[in-house]
């Protein structure tokens, strides 16, 4: 049971009373309905657990180690209950008439009645849990209330990089955890990559001895200043996937591998050259590409990017895949086996005598089709073994597999095309700010990421189901999913700053229907509750900048800035005098009035300082009153 609660009970320590203020009670993902009544629910050590089907224990139990931890007392669990008794109930009866994963809360003066089944009733407790305000006098008293919901989108997922990174089985479980508390149901395991090969394959050992370990790695963003010259490596035994697969599980959370083909295949390369177009020949690598060790042979990369070496079309390479396969359905219970099929070159297979005569034997167009061979083929026997498969949008290119889901990635057109074919789409456009490995504002002070902006309020602005689609074939539109790319997250700590808080705009986007979505409501009351509650543990994040502030110029005279600190607890500091704020600066405690004289202009930089001391980036607005025709780049 310990191992069952772990961080979920972190990430859902305590809720600041003034969520219960809030028309959502502080949930997020926000719920279809809550319909909030005067008079409260009092939680104290009189209150009795009712769980009356041995299935439900295990939420049971969780529930009440929660409040074990959040109040101090452990409620006395029972099978009945009787009319007298202050009781927390929690049932699958009428379960049946909810939809699916849906669960009801019914919080009276004397009950509070949770109904659900499995997944359903999980989720109930997740939002209760959320929903409990702070302990006065050794009492919670929680709001009278009820609330319906159910998930608009069945696929909602995240995805976690760990070919260019790796991170031990312990984070991959706080990750997992993570995804429960805000109800995502699909945890994308990207396993294989040109970096590094990361899951244990028995039959062929070199793909962890070997593949899984490289050099070094670059310092910087590509090309890169240098390499480290230390050996990167790490792997997932067959046990510890087992591990993570039933821990995922037990949190309804279903785990997809990916593995690669035909590109990013580097490290499989690496331990079997023979799986290479051209074995013999040495990994390219640029003369000006930095470097650690032997450039003769195959090498697993040391940079990042789309590199020509991928797989033969062969029978050698076929019959591989499909035993790697065997090994991976062994391991993943999941209906879905991604296999990538992204960022594939073509020049090896143009340049390969082997392929040209491979395209005209099987009456394929091009390179293009020889990819859409390879993919049906690869699908086809999954298929064979009860399994479907999921590629990234390329996998459009040259002719869709006949069942395939369709990742799209490049924009929304692949996912679109695919729609438009009757095909199932997961939706995780890099343009609608789905890359967490994008920073989150603008600001010099973000940490080395991949590039691009990604910010939380273009993450929560996004809709899955574009409005070209006919009704049937938005019907096809299953889920959406974010992507945490680890290029350039090298640490646990990064992984959690990358994807908190957008993990939350993320969840109202999966779970919550469209016309119950308000960013005003989410980022202003509820977000801060959660933040507040999370900066009490050793969870890292990204603090938001104050809210009612704009990276942007402001033109004119007189100024009245009002901020609001986006966080229990935070405070804003502030200068006007081109220096970096620090609890040194002015705090912020009215609107800052400010009159700029006519030909000058100010720079209002601002930093938010956590409870804890966590701080924001610095932001910074340009307020301007020079002429017109004056352009504003900085303030010297």
């Amino acid at each position: 049971m310990k191992k069952f609660l772990s961080c979920i009970l972190v990430a859902a320590i305590a809720v600041p009373a003034f969520a219960q203020h809030d028309a959502n009670m502080g949930i997020i993902p926000v719920p279809v309905s809550v319909q909030k009544s005067n008079g409260s629910f009092v939680l104290d050590k009189t209150v009795v657990l009712v769980s009356n089907n041995p299935q439900n224990q295990k939420h049971s139990d969780f529930l009440n180690a929660f409040i074990t931890t959040k109040g101090g007392f452990a409620l006395r669990e029972s099978n009945s209950v009787d009319n007298t008794q202050n009781a927390i109930i929690l049932t699958s009866e009428g379960a049946e008439q909810l939809p699916a994963e849906g669960y009801k809360i019914a919080i009276t003066k004397n009950r509070i009645t949770v109904i659900g089944k499995d997944a359903g009733l999980f989720y109930g407790v997740q939002s209760l849990m959320q929903l409990l305000p702070e302990q006065v006098a050794g009492k919670i008293a929680i709001s009278t209330a009820e609330i319906n919901d159910y998930p608009r989108f069945k696929y909602r997922g995240l995805h976690l990089d760990v070919g260019r990174h790796f991170f031990p089985v312990s984070f991959i479980k706080k990750y997992i955890d993570m995804m429960a508390a805000y109800k995502l149901n699909n945890f994308h395991w990207h396993l294989t990559e040109d970096q590094g090969w990361r899951i244990e394959i028995k039959k062929y050992p070199k793909l962890t001895s070997v593949g899984g370990s490289r050099n070094g790695t670059i310092i910087g963003r590509l090309p890169g200043v240098g390499t480290d010259n230390e050996v990167y490596k790490g792997f997932y035994t067959q046990n510890e996937i087992k591990e993570v697969v039933a821990y995922a599980t037990s949190r309804y959370i279903n785990v997809v591998p990916e593995i690669e083909m035909p590109g990013h295949a580097s490290a499989a390369i690496a331990a079997y050259p023979k799986l290479s177009s051209f074995p013999e020949r040495d990994t390219f690598i640029d003369d000006k590409t930095p470097w650690s060790g032997s450039r003769k042979g195959k090498q697993v990369q040391q940079t990042f990017g789309v590199f020509q070496d991928v797989f033969a079309p062969t029978e050698y390479t076929f019959n591989f895949l499909e035993d790697v396969l065997d090994e991976v359905i062994a391991l993943f219970p999941s209906k879905y086996i991604h296999i990538g099929g992204d960022e594939s070159p073509k020049d090896y297979w143009k340049e390969s005598a082997f392929c040209q005569e491979f395209i005209k034997k099987n009456n394929l167009k091009d390179e293009h089709g020889l990819q859409s061979y390879f993919i049906q083929r690869m699908e086809k026997y999954l298929n064979s073994k009860g399994r479907s498969i999921i590629g990234w949008d390329e996998i459009l290119e040259g002719g869709l597999a006949p069942n395939a889901t369709v990742m799209s990635w490049r924009g929304e057109k692949g996912g679109i095309a695919a729609a438009q074919q009757f095909h199932d789409v997961i939706m995780t456009p890099n343009s609608a700010g789905l890359y967490l490995d994008y920073q989150q504002s603008s600001s010099p002070d973000e940490p080395l990421t991949m590039g691009g902006n990604s910010p939380l309020t273009k993450i929560y602005a996004y809709e899955p189901v574009p409005a070209s689609l006919t009704p049937e074939q938005q019907k096809h539109i299953i889920g959406v999913q974010a992507n945490v790319w680890t290029e350039y997250i090298e640490t646990q700590e990064k992984v959690e700053y990358t994807l908190i808080p957008r993990l939350y705009s993320l969840a109202e986007v999966a779970w919550s229907q469209k016309e119950r979505k308000d960013f005003k409501n989410f980022y202003e009351e509820r977000v801060p509750s959660h933040l507040s509650r999370l900066d009490k543990t050793g969870t890292n994040y990204w603090v938001p900048t104050p809210i009612g502030q704009e990276e942007k110029v402001m033109n004119g005279e007189n100024f009245n800035i009002a901020l609001k600190a986006p966080a229990q607890g935070a405070k804003i500091y502030y200068t006007l005098d081109n220096y970096r704020p620090s609890e040194n600066a002015h705090l912020y405690q009215e609107p800052i009035k400010l009159n700029v004289p006519k030909g000058q202009k100010r720079l209002l930089k601002t930093i938010v300082i956590m409870p804890s001391g966590k701080r924001s980036v610095v932001t910074e607005t340009i307020l301007n009153n020079e002429a017109p025709d004056v352009k504003v780049n900085s303030v010297k």
